[in-house]
């Protein structure tokens, strides 16, 4: 990652959640300590899951970064990639 972020700045995440129940302690730390360190090297953060509880983590996500965030389910993986790979535009 940090390589990427040095070569190319803000970058696009695609995070993917399949059989996800949750994190341990010491994941959801580590998730954070990286969420705070990039918090201004994420442009898009494209979350993936397949439960109703999965999109509320999108809220949860909000105050530890600058990205801009959006849920969709895997059926619109597809949708999801071209979300991300689309332009930003500042209104």
């Amino acid at each position: 990652m940090e390589r990427l972020i040095s070569r190319h700045g803000k970058i696009n995440i695609l995070f993917e959640m399949r059989d996800f129940h949750g994190w341990e302690a010491g994941a959801l730390w580590e998730d954070t300590k990286f969420a705070l360190h990039h918090f201004h090297d994420i442009g898009r953060l494209a979350v993936v899951g397949e439960a109703r509880w999965e999109e509320a983590m999108t809220i949860f996500c909000k105050p530890f970064t600058k990205a801009e965030i959006r849920y969709f389910e895997h059926r619109q993986h597809d949708e999801a990639l071209r979300w991300l790979r689309s332009k930003i535009v500042n209104v």
